[in-house]
């Protein structure tokens, strides 16, 4: 089993920025990729950026391409998004995920956190 927990989500102003972080533990070995996912109210949940454990690569969903940036630390089992230049359409909760495979959708992802808010004010 891997155990993901979230942190780092709050309510920010249109513009402003958050670190979201996402603390590994566990089986962390079996997985390759860890992903961040977002669910806004009504709306399905859908990708946003995901990175790869051993080489680093990072794949982004063009919405937030430019803006966020994810990064990880090893020693610390920790991956990171960086979130910039928030809007109202950022509005969401906030999941990480991990997975043994590059993937875009949340099916293949096998397990998840509890979820972080990020609610931006206009």
């Amino acid at each position: 089993q891997v155990q993901l927990v979230e942190s780092g989500g709050g309510l920010v102003q249109a513009g402003g920025s958050l670190r979201l972080s996402c603390a590994a533990s566990g089986r962390t070995f079996s997985t390759n990729v860890v992903g961040w996912f977002r669910q806004a109210p009504g709306k399905e949940r859908e990708f946003v950026a995901r990175i790869s454990w051993s080489g680093g690569n990072t794949y982004y969903a063009d919405s937030v391409k430019g803006r966020f940036t994810i990064s990880k630390d090893h020693a610390k089992n920790t991956v990171y998004l960086q979130l910039n230049s928030l809007n109202s359409e950022d509005t969401a909760v906030y999941y990480c995920a991990a997975t043994s495979i590059a993937a875009t959708t949340a099916h293949w992802y096998d397990y998840w956190g509890q979820g972080t808010q990020v609610t931006v004010s206009s």
